[in-house]
C-alpha cells in the first residue's frame, strides 16, 4: 500500500474497484481483461482493488485464459460473476460446478442480476445458495423502495447503475440520493456500476451529460448512514465538482463542515456503499493522483 495515503482514504478505497474491463466502453478481450487484472493485483494498487466481473456465459472462456494466471502459490482470485434472468437456474449451477473446480485458485462469492419486482427477488432468492451474495441491479428512476423492502432481511443487495452509453442511462441527483437514503434505512448495502471514472462529479463529452464522481457517491453512503443526511443534502453531495469540499487525514476526513470519523468511513464500507464496478482500474487512479490525493507511483 503506498504510505502517502491518508488513512481514511485508504478505507474509503479499499477493494472499492470492481474491475470490469470485459464490459463497455472498454470491451476488452478475455485474455486482454485476465491479463490486466494478473498485474493489478502484481501492482502498488492492488489494495484498491476488488473482484473481476464475468457473466456466467463466460466461465468456460475465463477457465482457458486464466489458467497460466492462478496459482495456489496465491491467494484465490475473486470474481463476481452476472447471472441472466431467464437462464437463472442454468447460470447458478454453472457457477456451483466453478466453485467445486476452482476453490483453490478462484472463488465466486458474489453474483448479480436483474430484478423488476418483488416476485423477481423473491423466486431467485429461493433458487441462490447460501454462500453466495446477490446484488439486485434495481431501477431508479421509480421509486425503489419496495424493492428495497423486498431485499431487507436477506443477505443481500441492491445494485444501482450510475451510467451508461448514453446520457439517458444516468440516473439524476435526486434518484440515486433516494436510492442511497433508502439503502441506509433499509440497513441493505449497495453497489454502483457504469459511469463512475472519475473521482468527482463533472461533465463527460463523450456522453454529453454529467457523470457522478465516486467520491462523491461513496462520501454520500457515509453522510447517508452516519448522521444521516437527508435525501436533498444528498443530492447536493452527489453534484459537488469541488476538490476542496473534501479532505483526508488518518483518524477523519471532511466534507465541507462535516468531519467524519475513520470508524465511520470503515463502518460505511463494511455495511453500506461496498464497491462500483468499472472498465478501467488505472483511470479512477490516477485522476485521484491528479487532485494530489494519491502520490504518483514510480515509472
Amino acid at each position: 500500500m503506498t504510505e502517502s495515503v491518508p488513512m481514511t482514504l485508504q478505507t474509503l478505497l479499499a477493494g472499492l474497484i470492481d474491475y470490469a474491463g470485459l464490459f463497455p466502453p472498454a470491451t476488452l478481450d478475455m485474455p486482454t481483461t485476465i491479463a490486466n487484472y494478473a498485474g493489478y493485483l502484481a501492482g502498488d494498487d492492488e489494495w484498491a482493488l476488488g473482484s473481476l466481473i464475468i457473466p456466467a456465459a463466460r466461465l468456460d472462456e475465463f477457465e482457458k485464459h486464466a489458467a497460466a494466471h492462478l496459482s495456489t502459490d496465491n491467494d484465490p482470485w475473486q470474481l463476481t460473476v452476472l447471472v441472466r434472468n431467464d437462464r437463472l437456474d442454468d447460470d447458478l449451477q454453472r457457477v456451483i460446478d466453478f466453485q467445486h473446480t476452482h476453490t483453490a485458485l478462484a472463488q465466486v462469492r458474489v453474483i448479480e442480476l436483474r430484478a423488476a419486482s418483488a416476485d423477481d427477488i423473491e423466486n431467485a432468492l429461493d433458487r441462490i445458495p447460501d454462500d453466495i451474495f446477490p446484488f439486485f441491479e434495481i431501477a431508479v428512476t421509480d421509486d425503489p423502495r419496495g424493492l428495497i423492502a423486498a431485499i431487507a432481511g436477506s443477505d443481500a443487495g441492491a445494485k444501482v447503475r450510475t451510467g451508461g452509453m448514453e446520457a439517458s442511462a444516468y440516473p439524476t441527483p435526486e434518484h440515486l440520493a433516494r436510492f442511497i437514503a433508502a439503502c441506509a434505512a433499509a440497513e441493505i448495502p449497495f453497489k454502483a456500476t457504469a459511469g463512475l471514472h472519475h473521482p468527482l462529479r463533472h461533465f463527460s463529452e463523450a456522453v454529453g451529460t454529467d457523470e457522478f464522481g465516486f467520491l462523491n457517491v461513496f462520501t454520500a453512503g457515509i453522510l447517508a448512514r452516519s448522521f444521516p443526511f437527508e435525501e436533498a443534502e444528498l443530492a447536493t453531495v452527489l453534484i459537488d465538482e469541488s476538490p476542496d469540499s473534501f479532505d483526508f487525514g488518518d483518524d477523519r476526513m471532511r466534507y465541507g463542515d462535516v468531519t467524519i470519523g475513520i470508524n465511520e468511513v470503515l463502518d460505511t464500507r463494511e455495511h453500506l456503499a461496498i464497491c462500483y464496478g468499472s472498465c478501467s482500474f488505472t483511470e479512477p487512479l490516477a485522476d485521484l493522483r491528479t487532485l494530489n490525493l494519491l502520490a504518483a507511483t514510480s515509472p
